[in-house]
């Protein structure tokens, strides 16, 4: 995409990128970036990997580009709403304040082109595991670490094979039962949660799992991660919503020497 200029949207969402953990796609983001603008953004929650970087630091030069990469972008005139997230709940307690043109909120109402009233939320809020059982909510993080290390296997023999990224975890998330039916639970939880708040739907993140949805009268919009399948959310200038995907092999994003593959520039998907 060497040479083509940036397109430009009325807001975009992203949530998950998890900064601070080797999982993070840093550099798919930063490339995404690169290529794609908005008037508004939001950063909808687990941004910063404050649990992963309790545990070990790590934060490599890419993950400063991102965030320098959206600094920049506050400085050219974006509006930026960093929304709070359970892995970077730390940032609930700056609720109001300014860090270089980026607000942090814990939840933000978005108006689209079209006139709707959209809740702009992370939702760890209403995941029972995350409050209730805290403990277990470490445990499945732990495990989430594991499931990554098979990701990042999968991804190197694709590389290898000249295939371009693909997600294991976002595979077996669409296979495996109760996966389905937390996301199902999840989905439905949030949209009750639109309902009360008297909006005409929600956008979050949390679950690693984008969709666009309708529960009736309310839709539903999850913005995925960039931990595995690399997604945001945009807004066109009509008010239509949609995903996008972001697919690109880069060198950066491997630990080991790139292997240069022709890979087909790609990828914009609707929903």
């Amino acid at each position: 995409m060497s040479g083509q200029e940036p397109r430009t949207f009325r807001s975009m969402f992203i949530s998950d990128v998890h900064l601070g953990s080797k999982a993070a796609k840093a550099d798919f983001l930063i490339d995404f970036l690169r290529y794609h603008d908005a008037d508004i953004i939001y950063l909808v929650g687990d941004i910063v990997d404050g649990w992963r970087l309790r545990r070990s630091w790590h934060w490599p030069q890419s993950h400063n580009d991102v965030v320098q990469k959206l600094l920049r972008k506050a400085r050219k005139g974006a509006s930026i709403t960093y929304i709070a997230g359970n892995h970077d709940e730390f940032a609930r307690q700056f609720q109001g304040v300014h860090f270089g043109g980026i607000v942090v909120a814990d939840r933000a109402i978005h108006e689209t082109a079209d006139g709707r009233r959209l809740l702009v939320i992370h939702g760890d809020q209403f995941d029972t595991v995350v409050h209730n059982q805290r403990w277990l909510a470490y445990l499945g993080d732990h495990a989430y670490d594991a499931a990554m290390q098979v990701n990042r296997v999968i991804t190197r023999l694709r590389q290898l094979l000249g295939l371009p990224y693909w997600s294991f975890s976002s595979w077996a998330k669409v296979k495996v039962k109760k996966a389905v039916n937390f996301i199902g639970s999840f989905q439905t939880v949030l949209s009750e949660e639109a309902r009360r708040s008297h909006v005409d739907g929600v956008i979050c993140g949390h679950i690693h799992h984008a969709a666009i949805e309708s529960y009736g009268d309310v839709q539903y919009i999850n913005t995925g991660d960039w931990v595995e399948s690399c997604t945001a959310v945009v807004e066109h200038f009509d008010g239509r919503m949609e995903i996008l995907t972001w697919a690109h092999v880069l060198p950066e994003a491997f630990d080991e020497p790139f292997i240069p593959l022709l890979i087909e520039d790609r990828v914009v998907q609707a929903a």
